[in-house]
């Protein structure tokens, strides 16, 4: 009799860790893109905006993950990302959050402190969002658009030098605090030899070039997912 007990116990343990690791494969992950114009994928389809892509990527990967949900519009700097957040309806967490912001905060001239301070900010919710749990965060460096047609009639060489500026105080506060980094911006500035890059309007990225961030930020992103199997 004990021992028809202990088969019994035991058919059922095993049943249960069946269930439970087929309960986390089918988990469906959540994914929350923070940004601008480079987020939203400007000028080029939406399927084709680098987080649709990630998306896809991870599925082809064997990671269920849901339709991204994207905060993020063209001209938004990090103040305005800010205020699209806060009225969003969001959830209280998501499983990979990615964040690209400064652009336009560097476009309209903002000072390199005030982008510092309001990046941090972001850079906090961003983690409040992925459970507090900074390694679920990936940050995406700010793009070179100096070497795009739509600089042509700029100074490029002082874009491109701030541009650095800003990439270096988002890779420090990313730094302090511990989320993932995916550098970008020498992939951006492939257009300035190869005009399949960029979409028709001659400064924001093609699916093309979108593509090539997706093969850099994907191995960090199944890092994440694949930790929570």
């Amino acid at each position: 009799m004990k021992c028809n007990i202990l088969i019994y116990i035991s058919i059922i343990s095993i049943f249960g860790i069946a269930c439970n690791n087929n309960t986390m494969k089918n988990k469906s992950y959540s994914y929350l893109a923070l940004g601008d114009s480079y987020t939203i994928g400007q000028s080029i389809p939406t399927k084709e905006s680098f987080p649709i892509q990630l998306a896809n990527s991870l599925k082809q990967n064997n990671i269920s993950i849901s339709e991204p949900q994207i905060i993020a519009k063209t001209g938004w700097t990090t103040d305005e990302l800010s205020i699209g957040i806060d009225t969003s309806k969001v959830l209280d967490q998501y499983d990979l959050v990615t964040l690209l912001i400064g652009v336009n905060n560097q476009y309209r001239g903002r000072s390199i402190e005030n982008y510092r301070k309001e990046f941090n900010q972001l850079l906090n919710k961003s983690i409040k969002f992925a459970g507090n749990d900074q390694n679920k965060v990936i940050v995406i460096s700010i793009p070179d658009w100096s070497v795009t047609p739509f600089a042509k009639e700029r100074d490029a060489a002082t874009i491109s030098k701030e541009i650095e500026v800003f990439n270096t105080v988002n890779l420090e506060e990313s730094t302090k605090l511990g989320v993932q980094y995916v550098n970008i911006t020498d992939i951006s500035r492939k257009t300035k030899t190869d005009s399949t890059l960029l979409a028709e309007d001659g400064l924001h990225p093609s699916a093309k070039m979108y593509a090539l961030w997706v093969q850099e930020i994907l191995p960090k992103a199944l890092s994440i997912l694949t930790k929570e199997e």
